[in-house]
């Protein structure tokens, strides 16, 4: 099997920066060595130190294509690959290939020759990677409509940076190196800009730096390294999900932000028992404040918290740590160090901040544990304890001297381990002491005296208790973590079933606030913004309760008062609520501005072609009339006549023109006059072509069925369609002409044999303002296959366009029949 051969990029952050140039020079290098080198494709662009790079080496011929009546030439793949070299240089890397070609992309061509074997050297200018382009729109304002996806560029083997000041660019072009005299004004006024030439450097610098650090990343993988290389400043800061983590994540930040290109992680370590009680709400909260901050969220689990948070620190190439300081107070600190002082002990060349906050400073108290087990089992417990604990003891009175005393040491243990598993700690801890008392006071000589004569006995009776207590603590322990597991899996699937309704739901924040009033058995839910109503799901009733989501943010729950162990979760769904609606918000404001942008292109786009359009039939005519009026010289009549022609077809093309601008206008806004009446096809396509005064082959049966339609839009429609068809048709092959019923509808088609259009334009050809083919502004406007499917469409029938077999475009006009 042939090895894929390996790929080199040349990247620069601009048009002229040597990519082309370095390419020619690592070929001639390895050519020189005795490597196969041949040149497949380069654009020297009349440069004239690129061209003489390529003396010397072998260059493919390219392939010739004919597309829309002109010549074209591309790689020709095929013989590359017949030619077989260890090496081939193909410039321009996001090209796109004429239609015609074997690939859509140049790109893909290149993919084939890896594939084959062949190692490639090829370029790349930032502006055409994917994940740039509307970055480098903005900041240029020139769409880049040639793109290649990120990952095609990340898969090569090198990449290499042609780097360049913008001062040394905007030299080399006012010295002509770069475009043609005529051109250089232009460019450094626009795209050239010491501005623009910066920002698209810092993102080529910023792009590849991302690559170098996958590469990195993958070669500390492969090497088995742990230890923390300080390449690029990372910052890890860990939440607990206490309210302190807002203090801490702000923190991390200025610490990111005093290193430019540092990176903000947050992570918050899950115990491995999922039992340790982080606030879902404060989670999602600093989630939100580390995103708007430009760091990423993680959630690691780990039953080693120090450990694990250590571990994800070294995994991510971290080089500064933000803890905060322990909340625990100074016994339990002296008993274990914490999560804070072990993590700084075994952190090694990781720098550890420990950073104090409001909650540290307060004397952490302990809630108060809550048993797990229901108020019937401990009550049931108490009195186990306090019934067997006389009768064990006249029962053992009563056979005194039958038993040792390490058989009634053990009789009132098992009564201690009984009360544990009924009722749990309380009652245990009562059996327990109190087995001591009678144990000493009854049966350890001497009797009847809180006295104990032998040392053994001591023991005895110090061992009984403590088991007692140990028992009773595990018991009551396993039956907390139960309860608290059995809600932590409620509360789990709770939450999943609102990721999945957020999701999946065409509203996220309405389905949200259903999810809340279902979960909770509430009669209504409101979402307020202030004192505005975001969105509101059921009824409101009595009994309202005011969950605070953020500062400006409240979910609003109306119907029976909400439990204190409810409100963990509901606060979750708050922050929920709040990001959701936050989500909305900018989705709005985003397609507000698409709506701006799209109008405010369309705008431009009409100044820049009505400004030619309008400009020539007003000039033709003025120049008529102007020269009819003059009396400098006299005009016979034939030269009247044609003057007079001359502006009369002026100011007809100005009506039409006119005529579009306003129907496409009255279309956009709704209100566009419709006369439906039946049609008879026989009469109106006649009528239509003998408007264009051209050959035009008709065919319509007399058993076509009159159509509901407005006769005067459908005859602009034909119009424009046929004389779109004759603007493309060859001379030889006139349009066609053609129509036919189908069932309950009748289509209308016009066929030419032009060079046709390709599948992904047949969308956009209907689009205002578009001459696909065309690059001045001699044919029009672009109106006109956009306001005949806007006509078609008013008058509840369908324009498609389809290829004409053996070549061209056939636009299929469906209409209902009368």
């Amino acid at each position: 099997m042939t090895a894929r051969g390996t790929l080199r990029v040349y990247l620069g952050a601009a048009p002229g920066v040597g990519k082309t140039y370095k390419m020619l020079e690592e070929g001639q290098r390895r050519r020189e060595r005795g490597t196969d080198v041949v040149v497949g494709l380069v654009e020297t662009h009349a440069r004239p130190s690129t061209a003489a790079m390529l003396e010397g080496l072998e260059v493919v011929p390219r392939r010739e294509l004919t597309y829309r009546g002109a010549a074209f030439t591309e790689l020709d793949l095929d013989a590359v690959l017949a030619r077989r070299p260890e090496i081939a240089l193909i410039d321009e890397l996001a090209h796109t290939n004429i239609p015609g070609s074997a690939n859509t992309k140049r790109w893909q061509d290149i993919e084939r020759l890896l594939d084959a074997g062949i190692d490639v050297l090829t370029t790349v200018n930032v502006q055409h990677l994917e994940s740039l382009n509307d970055v480098v729109e903005s900041i240029t304002g020139v769409p880049q409509r040639e793109t290649v996806p990120d990952a095609v560029v990340r898969r090569a083997e090198q990449i290499e940076l042609v780097d360049m000041t913008p001062e040394a660019l905007r030299r080399r072009m006012a010295h002509g190196n770069i475009y043609q005299p005529d051109k250089v004004d232009a460019a450094l006024g626009n795209y050239f800009r010491v501005g623009n030439l910066t920002a698209l450097r810092e993102l080529a610098l910023l792009w590849l730096a991302d690559k170098v650090d996958e590469q990195l990343d993958r070669y500390r993988a492969e090497h088995d390294i742990s230890r923390t290389w300080e390449a690029r400043e990372r910052v890890v800061v860990a939440l607990t999900g206490g309210p302190e983590g807002d203090t801490l994540v702000r923190r991390a930040a200025r610490v990111a932000a005093r290193t430019k290109g540092a990176d903000l992680l947050a992570v918050h370590i899950v115990r491995g028992d999922g039992l340790a009680g982080a606030d879902p709400a404060n989670l999602a909260r600093q989630r939100l404040l580390t995103e708007s901050l430009g760091g990423t969220y993680h959630q690691v689990l780990g039953a080693d918290v120090p450990r694990a948070l250590l571990d994800f620190a070294r995994g991510v190439n971290a080089t500064q740590l933000v803890l905060g300081a322990s909340r625990r107070g100074r016994l339990a600190q002296i008993l274990s160090p914490g999560v804070g002082v072990t993590t700084t002990a075994d952190s090694g060349s990781i720098d550890v901040h420990l950073v104090t906050h409001e909650e540290a400073r307060r004397f952490a108290f302990r809630a108060r544990r809550t048993t797990g087990l229901d108020r019937g089992r401990r009550l049931a417990g108490l009195l186990l304890a306090l019934a067997g604990l006389p009768l064990l003891t006249v029962a053992l009175h009563a056979l005194r001297g039958e038993f040792a005393l390490p058989t009634e040491i053990l009789a009132y243990l098992v009564l201690a381990v009984g009360a544990a598993l009924v009722g749990g700690l309380l009652p245990a801890l009562l059996c327990a002491v109190g087995g001591f008392l009678l144990l000493n006071w009854f049966f350890t000589p001497p009797v009847n005296r809180f006295t104990i004569a032998e040392r053994e006995n001591v023991f005895a009776l110090v061992a009984f208790v403590f088991v007692a207590v140990a028992v009773a603590t595990v018991v009551d322990g396993a039956a907390r973590r139960a309860r608290a597991a059995a809600r932590a899996s409620a509360e789990a699937q709770t939450l999943a079933a609102l990721a999945g309704s957020v999701l999946h739901g065409a509203n996220p924040v309405d389905a949200l606030l259903a999810r809340v009033r279902e979960s909770f058995a509430l009669s209504g839910v409101v979402l307020r913004e202030g004192s505005t109503i975001a969105a509101a799901v059921g009824s409101v009733s009595d009994g309202e309760t005011v969950v605070a989501a953020d500062a400006e943010t409240q979910l609003v729950l109306y119907g029976h008062p909400l439990q204190a162990a409810d409100r963990r979760l509901v606060e979750a769904f708050a922050a929920y609520a709040a990001i959701a609606l936050r989500q909305r918000r900018l989705t709005e404001r985003a397609a507000e501005a698409g709506t701006l942008a799209e109008v405010d292109r369309l705008r431009t786009a009409l100044l820049s072609a009505v400004s030619h359009d309008l400009r020539t039939p007003l000039a033709s005519a003025k120049a008529a009339v102007g020269s009819l009026r003059s009396d400098d010289i006299e005009f016979s009549a034939a030269d009247q006549a044609e003057l007079l022609a001359t502006a009369e077809e002026s100011l007809d093309r100005l009506t039409r023109l006119v005529e579009n601008l306003l129907d496409m206008s009255r279309l956009q806004a709704g209100a566009l006059a419709l006369t439906l009446e039946p049609v008879d096809l026989a009469d109106a396509l006649p009528q239509a072509t003998d408007d264009l005064d051209a050959a035009i082959a008709m065919s319509v049966s007399p058993t076509v069925p009159l159509v509901m339609a407005d006769p005067a839009l459908l005859e602009r429609i034909l119009v424009n369609l046929l004389a779109n068809a004759l603007r493309y048709s060859p001379p030889d092959r006139p349009p066609a002409l053609t129509a036919s019923a189908h069932a309950d509808r009748v289509e209308i088609r016009v066929v030419d044999h032009g060079p046709g259009l390709p599948a992904a334009a047949h969308d956009r050809v209907f689009q205002p303002f578009q001459r696909l083919g065309d690059r001045d502004n001699s044919t029009g406007v672009g109106l006109g296959l956009a306001l005949s499917r806007g006509l078609a469409e008013a008058m509840g029938g369908t324009l498609t366009p389809e290829p004409t077999p053996g070549g061209g475009l056939t636009m299929t006009l469906n209409l209902p029949r009368a």
